[in-house]
């Protein structure tokens, strides 16, 4: 459902310096920065860290009484289209997007919102957290407040606590040799988005891309005992498949004609609308990646900073095309071919 809620002079894309899970800071950055916290914890911690920020998962999980992990995860970002509420409802389906990824189920969310109060109306805002909430409705999870401050840049986004059974965890460091590697959304949400804050023209199925949620692939990938997995965002499929699969200690190979891209992806890069995030995610994994069986342009596309995208599984599920394999590790972390 499509709601326009701002008047035509008002584009939100035209606040914020980037946008969406393209605004991110670049991998390579953000790892110096955690360097060193790994190790950090409690000397008496009230609860068992399950998952932490060790191989940079999708979510943090602590185990609760009965084989059971609560589910903790945040992301919020700049706006990625100009229409407020079809900006909540992308950055909620963003940040549930996390728990999916980890096969748990969302409980309750809180919102995190900045806003330039003197500069763009309540009225708007108001229609980010509308769209927000209805989303996290349709999870099944509630809404139970939040925090707001007042900030230069507009930003949206959700702390979401979900739910997950220990023994069907999905984690990035899981992945084997021998499995098929599946993607449950296409591509090309970050060039067509660069495109609509450029031009202001709208992708109709990019829109429709993020805000689906990815309950559905989140549980068909636990019924199929998929065990290795995350979720495509701002690192682009090359960077969270590098993590995936450094983690893991296997080597992933993609069959580049497999990957499936959103309509109008291509002539958007060809058209040059290439975010600088994704120029930064193709060169953090450039020195790990056989890049020899694809050109520059198909590199960029894999490479191309996603919001809210698909799941990557370490496994088959109905629906989801296979893009490729993990194989025994070998010169290089990924391999195109």
């Amino acid at each position: 459902m499509a709601v326009t809620t701002a008047p035509a002079t008002i584009r939100l894309t035209q606040y914020a310096h980037g946008g969406g899970c393209a605004c991110k800071i670049p991998p390579g950055e953000l790892e110096a920065v955690v360097a060193g916290l790994t190790a950090t914890g409690p000397s008496s911690p009230n609860a068992e860290l399950v998952v932490g920020l060790d191989d940079g998962d999708d979510a943090a999980v602590v185990r609760i009484a009965g084989g059971q992990g609560l589910v903790l995860t945040t992301d919020f970002f700049t706006p990625v289209v100009d229409d407020a509420y079809t900006f909540g409802r992308i950055a909620a389906a963003n940040a549930l997007s996390d728990v999916y990824a980890m096969g748990g189920t969302p409980v309750v969310a809180v919102n995190l919102l900045g806003w330039p109060r003197d500069v763009l109306p309540a009225e708007l805002a108001a229609e980010v957290l509308r769209g927000g909430l209805e989303v996290a409705q349709v999870a099944g999870c509630h809404v139970g407040g939040g925090h707001s401050i007042d900030d230069p840049e507009p930003k949206y986004g959700m702390a979401v606590t979900g739910v997950v059974d220990l023994d069907r965890i999905i984690r990035n460091d899981a992945a084997v040799a021998g499995t098929a590697l599946s993607l449950t959304k296409p591509l090309g949400v970050g060039v067509l988005n660069s495109r609509h804050k450029s031009t202001g023209e709208v992708s109709e199925e990019a829109v429709a891309s993020m805000t689906s949620l990815n309950a559905d692939a989140g549980r068909a990938a636990v019924a199929a005992g998929i065990r290795a997995g995350t979720d495509v965002t701002g690192f682009g499929l090359l960077g969270h498949l590098y993590k995936m699969a450094r983690a893991s200690g296997v080597t992933a190979v993609i069959d580049a004609v497999a990957v499936p891209y959103l309509a109008g992806a291509r002539e958007a890069l060809a058209d040059g609308f290439v975010s600088g995030g994704t120029r930064r995610n193709l060169d953090w994994v450039r020195p790990h990646t056989d890049l020899t069986g694809v050109s520059e342009d198909e590199a960029l596309l894999l490479a191309d900073a996603q919001t809210s995208g698909g799941l990557l599984l370490g496994g088959e599920i109905p629906g989801a095309p296979v893009i490729g394999e993990f194989v025994p590790r070998g010169e290089y972390v990924v391999v195109i071919r």
